[in-house]
């Protein structure tokens, strides 16, 4: 397979791929970008059909689970108490090991719950974060280690809509971003002073504060949310931790937060409806970040330093190429991007250089797709809002399964499948699915 050449060559991520590559740690996977070395995945299935076993959920939840050897670790709402629930359950047999109440209160708005963060692990710790600001580790036997309110400690989240970024651990860190509007919204923020958007690190063993970075912005009113993760790359030796929102994309040091580079040139208008979703996504000498709503898909080149201009892009996606997302984030596999767009109900594959179109399909039936792509083995794993999964060959964009998981559809299903230990892990609004051997 090409990836891990790829990777080591083009793109050195610093956690080695042979002690995650069968695990599932974070939301984006083992190489934070929705690919896994994983081989010999199931492409066709049903709900009882090739199913080791399948778990009841209490409650609804965009949150992946994250996997860790025999271990799955699974953010939920629980719909009877209304409250956040951190579950565990046994890889192998799908026996609930534990669960925790959190927290009480479920959502805001009806487009959200507070569960959507996914849960993140590196093996020793599992850390929880949900959307109305606590954040709690535990060891993986269930015992709590350390719990903080966010909110508490660090300020009010001033977000129009349901604050979420999934928390990320990274070569001894916790990291955690809140990028949001300078001034309240609804009652949300401070009233009295400036709302920063910060990057922050904590020790993921005490949860104590390691440093809090300051990100200024010059975007207008929602276009300051960000409900994005950051995302850790190297290139050439120089690790960053890559931040996008607020009309910019950052690059900061991963050791103090300080930022190295900032790109910035998508919104000169200051549009200020401009809240972002996609997180970024780094392949061969670019980083890929996606305008909101129908705009373009930006790549700018890898290597940066200080204030970058428009000769820091190395292509943008023309209205010919019709590329564009406004919720689900790329994936890269094999050598190039894959684009799951939700606004032009298509799913394409990029080469990563030149911007150019290998293959483009439409996205098949009528419900809207929001769930990043995982992409595997020769294979991209879609799901919808019904709950329908599409298995689509990466060689030519073949589809060559399309299966129904859910058959309750009160809710739209918003969680992205994942691959660990040669099973797939698909999450409904009512079922944890494990599928294959």
């Amino acid at each position: 397979m090409k990836l891990g050449i790829t990777i080591g060559i083009c793109l050195t991520l610093t956690i080695t791929m042979s002690s995650w590559a069968e695990d599932w740690p974070q939301w984006r996977g083992p190489f934070f970008n929705g690919s896994t070395n994983e081989t010999n995945l199931p492409s066709n299935w049903s709900q009882t059909k090739n199913i080791a076993w399948s778990a009841e959920l209490p409650g609804i939840s965009a949150a992946t689970p994250v996997v860790w050897k025999d271990k799955v670790f699974v953010s939920s709402t629980d719909a009877t108490s209304e409250s956040l629930l951190a579950l565990c359950f046994d890889r192998n047999t799908g026996d609930l090991l534990w669960q925790h109440t959190v927290a009480d209160g479920v959502r805001k708005d009806s487009r959200s719950t507070y569960s959507s963060p996914s849960p993140a692990t590196n093996g020793k710790v599992v850390v929880f974060f949900y959307g109305n600001g606590p954040m709690v580790a535990y060891d993986f036997g269930g015992k709590q280690l350390w719990s903080r309110n966010i909110q508490e400690d660090f300020g009010p989240f001033a977000f129009g809509w349901t604050f979420s970024s999934s928390p990320l651990l990274f070569e001894g860190k916790l990291y955690l971003q809140v990028l949001q509007r300078d001034v309240p919204v609804d009652g949300r923020g401070f009233k009295d002073r400036f709302n920063h958007s910060y990057l922050l690190a904590l020790d993921p063993g005490t949860g104590e504060k390691i440093w809090q970075h300051i990100r200024p912005s010059q975007a207008k009113k929602e276009s300051r949310e960000g409900f994005t993760s950051p995302v850790p790359f190297e290139w050439q030796g120089r690790k960053e931790l890559l931040v996008v929102g607020g009309d910019d994309l950052t690059g900061h040091n991963p050791e103090n937060g300080a930022e190295l580079w900032r790109w910035g040139t998508w919104n000169p208008t200051r549009i200020g409806h401009w809240r972002l979703v996609p997180s970024p996504v780094a392949g061969e000498d670019v980083i890929l970040v996606c305008a909101p709503k129908r705009d373009p898909i930006y790549a700018v080149k890898a290597g940066g330093k200080g204030p970058l201009d428009d000769n820091a892009i190395a292509w943008i996606s023309t209205s010919e190429k019709k590329l564009s997302s406004d919720v689900p984030t790329p994936a890269f596999y094999d050598g190039d991007f894959f684009v799951l767009s939700d606004v032009r109900k298509s799913l394409s594959r990029v080469k990563p250089r030149t911007g150019k179109v290998v293959w483009s399909i439409r996205t098949p039936g009528n419900s809207k797709y929001e769930a990043s792509p995982l992409v595997a083995d020769g294979k991209i794993y879609l799901i919808n809002f019904a709950g329908e999964v599409v298995v689509v060959a990466t060689v030519d964009g073949k589809i060559l399964s399309e299966i129904s998981m859910e058959d309750s559809l009160e809710q739209p299903v918003r969680s992205s499948v994942i691959a660990a230990r040669g099973q797939l892990f698909i999450r409904t609004n009512t079922r944890l699915f494990c599928v294959g051997g």
